[in-house]
């Protein structure tokens, strides 16, 4: 789902995909511990003090006179947004923590955006809408139950720390979904997808779990 109006930066690297795919043949970091979501930091997590960049090798660079957010499929009215009439939706800010898959993570982020409950109320999904996909400007994809997309912590987010979100950290509009491990927090968002079906992403189908609860570590498929 590259635009045209996007340039696509860098080159995608397939032997970090294959090595990323062995991680979870292998079952690699996995400690078998579970915690109660009471305790800050999931099982397995180191904290870090720096934000490490993640990708896949390619960062899309987007025009804001181009970007484009759309919000379609099983709601009862689809939307889409230039930025300025995005970035005026009313804003929440929030401070939450980042728990990566790769066994990272990193306290009080502060983020700044427009709350999925705000989209939500928008767009209005239909009754038999169980679950979102989003799709990146990169063509990366990546599902969530809509039950969690809906949560009072999750934001569609433009700044980060008092600061517009970097292009390497997915700016300049990315999903905040605190509880689950940050994958499922697409960076580069172009288009929110209500479904009735799971439609499992990227890395899902390539032995991630579908869910991604950090304090189940859930950070496999375990038939994977």
């Amino acid at each position: 789902m590259a635009d045209d109006d996007a340039t696509l930066i860098g080159r995608l690297r397939s032997k970090l995909i294959d090595a990323k795919k062995k991680w979870a043949e292998d079952g690699r970091l996995l400690t078998g511990e579970e915690a109660p979501p009471t305790r800050r930091l999931p099982p397995g997590q180191r904290r870090v003090d720096n934000w490490p960049v993640l990708d896949l090798g390619v960062q899309p660079d987007i025009p804001l006179h181009a970007w484009r957010l759309f919000a379609d499929g099983a709601v009862e009215q689809p939307m889409s947004w230039k930025w300025g009439e995005f970035t005026d939706l009313p804003r929440t800010t929030l401070t939450t923590d980042i728990h990566c898959v790769t066994a990272w993570s990193r306290y009080d982020n502060r983020w700044e955006g427009v709350s999925a409950r705000e989209l939500i109320g928008r767009v209005k999904p239909k009754a038999e809408a169980r679950h979102v996909v989003f799709h990146s400007y990169d063509t990366y994809t990546t599902n969530v139950p809509l039950a969690d997309f809906a949560a009072a912590d999750v934001l569609l987010a433009w700044s980060w720390n008092g600061e517009p979100i970097s292009r390497e950290h997915g700016g300049p509009l990315r999903v905040v979904i605190p509880k689950l491990y940050f994958w499922k927090s697409a960076k580069w968002i172009k288009r929110i997808e209500f479904s009735t079906l799971d439609k499992p992403g990227f890395w899902e189908v390539r032995g991630y779990h579908n869910y991604g609860d950090p304090w189940r570590e859930q950070r496999y498929d375990e038939e994977a």
